[in-house]
């Protein structure tokens, strides 16, 4: 009987239990290639891949990196793709030219769109970074010529007015693209250099076209605030009138008490805000703290932010328009951007640097763009949408005045 009963208790072991017999297929081996200090060339690596190597991942760093910032090493990669790919396909080559000081963090961010960009495409490339100190003729010259000795043809450098003028001068004969400047603040009719600024005029002139008088204008000292709010008071005189004040805002100023409170040429007129988005929340929020009855609020593309939505109440926002031309992007691209802590959404650097080196990797490899934006002279040319911050998000201002 317990013969029979041990038997019973086996029974469901033997029947559910795995083998653990060794498979007969073969376990894949992994080679670790010593790419230093004797680099394995083009012929080294078609010979592991000619015997049957696959590889998945391939990276090479001039410096050791100590840490993770991406600006600071010259990377090459390769993922997921066979080797082969680096016999019959152009490698993607693309050099940074970053004024660290002059533009800030955007020296990283610019770098990790692009990196995000190239590393999306699943093909070899090549991503440099140049820094200079500043942007004189000497930083600039200098850093042209190392990249032209290293068999770099194309650029991105986000530099200022005053950076890129510098570069107009020295008429370098590579291309380079500028995300952060429109063709309308250059004066060049070079074929090798690129702009990809979004154009605050033609904003301003969508915009304009919803204004009612009085015209108020906040601006900051920056040079873009500066330059805008000349254009908009002659534009608005040229249109619309002649009732336009002008005010400047020192970043240090908190309260507009002087220039809103019982002042009677401002009610109900249009204000035209030119100022980051953290003082673009302060004036709105004061223009219903002293009643002035605003018709709307107009703002280009500095406020297009998720930050407003947080900052400020719906009541002192709901008759703001922001013109955007942000209006193309790839869910592919977002994502990876967003591996890498970085904005190509809203932030129009980031966006702009992306469209700058998918037009390059169309020149370089004729591959199909991501972005349908036109290049006309030289300069990328972005719809405009007006947008309004509703409750939670953006909305088109057709829809909101049908609220």
């Amino acid at each position: 009987m317990k013969r029979v009963l041990f038997l019973t208790l086996l029974l469901p072991i033997a029947l559910f239990s795995q083998s653990f017999l060794i498979s007969n297929i073969p376990l894949p081996k992994t080679a670790v290639l010593n790419l230093d200090p004797a680099p394995c060339d083009e012929r080294c690596l078609k010979k592991y891949y000619d015997n049957g190597f696959i590889f998945s991942f391939l990276a090479h760093a001039d410096y050791k990196l100590e840490n993770s910032s991406l600006e600071k090493a010259r990377v090459e990669y390769m993922s997921m793709f066979e080797i082969k790919s680096i016999f019959t396909e152009t490698k993607l080559r693309i050099a940074l030219l970053l004024p660290y000081k002059k533009i800030a963090r955007y020296a990283a961010t610019t770098t990790n769109a692009s990196f995000a960009y190239l590393m999306s495409k699943n093909r070899p490339f090549e991503l440099k970074s140049y820094k200079i100190e500043d942007e004189s003729y000497e930083e600039i010259s200098k850093a042209l010529k190392r990249i032209k000795e290293d068999g770099f043809h194309f650029v991105i450098a986000p530099f200022t007015q005053s950076g890129e003028k510098v570069v107009s001068k020295i008429n370098p004969q590579i291309n380079i693209y500028f995300p952060t400047i429109n063709k309308k603040d250059a004066q060049t009719n070079s074929g090798y250099l690129y702009y990809g600024g979004i154009d605050y005029r033609a904003q301003s002139d969508l915009l304009l076209n919803e204004s009612v008088s009085p015209l108020v204008i906040f601006h900051d000292n920056s040079e873009i605030g500066e330059q805008l709010s000349k254009y908009q008071e002659y534009k608005f005189k040229q249109t619309k009138g002649s009732k336009v004040l002008n005010f400047s805002i020192p970043q240090q100023t908190t309260n507009l008490e002087a220039q809103l409170k019982d002042n009677t040429k401002i009610v109900e007129g249009s204000f035209f805000i030119n100022t980051p988005i953290v003082k673009s929340g302060m004036i709105i929020s004061q223009l219903t703290l002293y009643d002035t009855n605003a018709t709307n609020v107009l703002s280009t593309q500095t406020n297009y932010n998720p930050l407003l939505l947080s900052m400020t109440q719906y009541q002192d926002r709901k008759n703001m328009i922001i013109a955007n031309s942000i209006t193309q992007n790839s869910d592919v691209l977002i994502e990876t951007n967003s591996i890498l802590a970085n904005d190509i959404v809203y932030d129009w650097i980031n966006y702009t640097t992306t469209v700058g080196i998918d037009y390059f990797s169309f020149i370089i490899n004729g591959e199909k763009r991501e972005y349908d934006i036109p290049n006309v002279n030289n300069q990328m040319m972005y719809p405009i949408t007006l947008l309004q911050p509703s409750v939670s998000r953006f909305i088109p201002y057709s829809l909101a005045t049908k609220e």
